[in-house]
């Protein structure tokens, strides 16, 4: 396995290993109008892919937090420090074919590194029901915030469980 910055060239993979996650659990919860765009959300500082043989089987993102990252809103208020000092872990998915590697694990801990390099605290938020990625947080040591519910559409309501690296 690699891991390495994410170039435009690998988004048709990651599109589609992304479907692959998608359908097997339902991650993202919304399939996106467009997916390659979803995986450049605003802010972004960085992408990873980690890869095997060339072939793209996982993805992770770093992005400046915004007081709308509820995430960083939460372990900001508590800290008293402004929402800046954070930036957020997102869009992680290994394809199925390639879990039990601990490649969740691996660009996990590169999205902390480069938070890390960068004096920002790292944080995330993750639905509730996505029990394999709590699991993954709680196993590298991500502190649990709390649990907020956002409204996400006129008849969808979901619950957040928000975490801080440690």
């Amino acid at each position: 396995m690699t891991i390495r910055q994410r170039h435009d060239i690998d988004l048709e993979q990651c599109v589609d290993a992304l479907g692959l996650v998608h359908t097997t659990d339902h991650y993202p919860v919304n399939w996106p109008a467009d997916p390659a765009a979803w995986l450049s959300p605003r802010g972004l500082v960085r992408a990873w892919v980690a890869t095997v043989d060339d072939d793209v089987v996982g993805h992770v993102c770093l992005s400046r937090s915004r007081p709308s990252d509820v995430a960083a809103a939460v372990w900001s208020t508590r800290q008293r420090q402004s929402v800046t000092d954070t930036a957020v872990v997102s869009r992680l998915f290994v394809a199925p074919s390639a879990r039990g590697h601990r490649f969740g694990a691996a660009l996990l801990d590169h999205a902390v590194r480069e938070a890390r390099a960068r004096t920002l605290q790292p944080v995330l938020d993750v639905v509730a029901a996505n029990r394999a990625a709590i699991a993954l947080y709680e196993r590298s040591g991500w502190r649990f915030l709390t649990a907020v519910d956002q409204q996400w559409g006129p008849d969808q309501t979901v619950t957040l469980h928000c975490f801080a690296a440690p």
